[in-house]
C-alpha cells in the first residue's frame, strides 16, 4: 500500500520558533528539517513534504490575501495530497481556519491547523504534541475516506471544528475551545473520532474560492454608547455591512434613534449582522422586546455562529451575491457546518431558500 501524503504548511507563529541563544531572540526554524526537530516523526510510516510562506508572518497580520496564498498551496496539492496540517499563530487561527471552510467547497481532504503556546524548542513546548497528533489526524482514512474531510483546529488533545472554534485563553495550553459545537476528535491513548459530529466527505468536485468581500466594519454595543458613536459608525465610508456585537441572545437598546438610524441605512442597502457577544448561546432575535425590532428591519441573526465564522462567511457570501434577500438566506442558512438552525427561527424566514433569482445565479462567481 502507498504511503499517506501529507503537507505541513508553515505561516508563522510561536510553534515555528526556536530560541537564538546568542541574543536571546525567537527565529523561525528551517522546515525542511522539521524531521530532525520532531524526530518521532519518523515513526509514522508517511511522505512528508512542507511549504511555507515566505515570509513567515506573526497570525496578527493575517488577511484575506494571506488566506488567498495558503489556498493556492492546498489547490495545487490537493489531488496528490491525502492531507494538510497548517502551522498558525494562535491569535487567529480560528478567522484562518473559518476563511478557509468557506473558501474551499465539497472538501474530501482533512486540513488541519495547529499551533503552540511555547516555542517548539522549549522544554517543555506544547508544539511537539500538536503537531505530530495534527498529522496523525490528517492521514487517518477509514475504508479509504478521510475520518476528518473538513477544516478543523487541534489543540491540546482537543479537534474542533474550525468554524465553530474561538481562541479563549492566552496563558493556558488547552487555548480553544468550540463553545456551541461538540469536539470531533480527543487524543487519549488512542485517538478517539466523534463520527456523529464531523461532516460526511464529499464525492463532488472540490472547488476553491479565492474572492472575499471585506468591506465590513463592527460595532460593538456597551450600556451608555452615544448616538454619535453609532452614527458614525454606520457611516462608515465604502462599508457594505455591519456586524452589530449585542447582548446576550441579540438584544440591543430599544431607543427610537438606534432603531432609526439602522432602518435608515438597511432601507439604502447596508447589511447588518448580529452576533452575540456571549461566547455560548445563540441570536434569537423575537425573543425578547430588545431584539423584536431588529428582526423588523431586516437586521439577519448570526445564529450561534461565532464571531470569527460570522465575519469570514460574510465576507465569502457578500463576494458571491449582491441582494439583500440572497445574502440573508445564505447567512441564515448552514453552509458548512458553522450554525445550527433553529427550527423557530427557521420557520419565520420570510423567504424560500431553494428559490434564486435569476440574475444572481449569473452573479456568482
Amino acid at each position: 500500500m502507498n504511503r499517506r501524503k501529507v503537507k505541513i504548511i508553515y505561516t508563522g507563529g510561536t510553534i515555528g520558533m526556536v530560541r537564538d541563544y546568542e541574543d536571546g531572540g525567537l527565529r523561525p526554524f528551517d522546515f525542511d528539517n522539521l524531521l530532525k526537530q520532531i524526530p518521532e516523526l519518523n515513526e509514522f510510516k508517511l511522505e512528508l513534504t512542507s511549504a511555507k510562506l515566505d515570509p513567515p508572518i506573526d497570525s496578527s497580520n493575517m488577511n484575506p490575501e494571506v488566506w488567498k496564498k495558503l489556498l493556492k498551496i492546498i489547490a495545487d496539492n490537493y489531488d496528490e495530497m491525502d492531507g494538510f496540517v497548517i502551522l498558525h499563530g494562535t491569535d487567529t487561527m480560528a478567522y484562518t481556519a473559518s476563511a478557509l471552510s468557506f473558501m474551499i467547497r465539497n472538501q474530501s481532504k482533512p486540513i488541519i491547523l495547529t499551533g503552540s503556546q511555547l516555542p517548539i524548542d522549549t522544554i517543555r513546548t506544547d508544539g511537539k504534541e500538536n503537531i505530530i497528533t495534527a498529522i496523525e489526524i490528517a492521514s487517518s482514512y477509514y475504508r479509504g475516506k478521510a475520518r476528518v474531510p473538513e477544516v478543523a483546529v487541534y489543540f491540546e488533545y482537543f479537534l474542533h471544528r474550525g468554524n465553530r472554534t474561538t481562541k479563549y485563553s492566552s496563558d493556558h495550553f488547552d487555548a480553544f475551545k468550540s463553545p456551541n459545537y461538540p469536539v470531533l476528535a480527543e487524543a487519549n491513548i488512542d485517538i478517539k473520532y466523534k463520527r456523529h459530529a464531523l461532516l460526511k466527505p464529499s464525492d463532488d468536485k472540490t472547488t476553491f474560492h479565492y474572492s472575499l468581500c471585506g468591506e465590513i466594519t463592527v460595532l460593538k454595543m456597551y450600556p451608555g454608547i452615544s448616538p454619535k458613536i453609532v452614527k458614525h459608525v454606520l457611516a462608515t465610508p465604502d462599508a457594505k455591512a455591519i456586524i452589530i456585537e449585542t447582548f446576550g441572545s441579540g438584544n440591543t437598546i430599544t431607543d427610537s434613534w438606534f432603531i432609526e438610524a439602522l432602518k435608515k441605512r438597511i432601507d439604502k442597502g447596508l447589511i447588518v449582522l448580529n452576533v452575540s457577544q456571549c461566547m455560548q448561546g445563540s441570536v434569537k432575535q423575537g425573543l425578547y422586546e430588545t431584539s423584536e425590532k431588529l428582526k423588523e428591519i431586516g437586521v439577519i441573526s448570526a445564529g450561534d455562529m461565532t464571531f470569527e465564522a460570522s465575519i469570514t462567511k460574510l465576507m465569502f457570501v457578500m463576494d458571491r451575491f449582491s441582494s439583500l434577500k440572497s445574502i440573508r438566506r445564505e447567512m441564515e442558512r448552514d453552509i458548512n457546518g458553522e450554525r445550527s438552525i433553529d427550527e423557530v427561527e427557521f420557520n419565520c424566514l420570510d423567504m424560500d431558500i431553494q428559490s434564486m433569482d435569476s440574475s444572481e445565479t449569473g452573479s456568482q462567481k
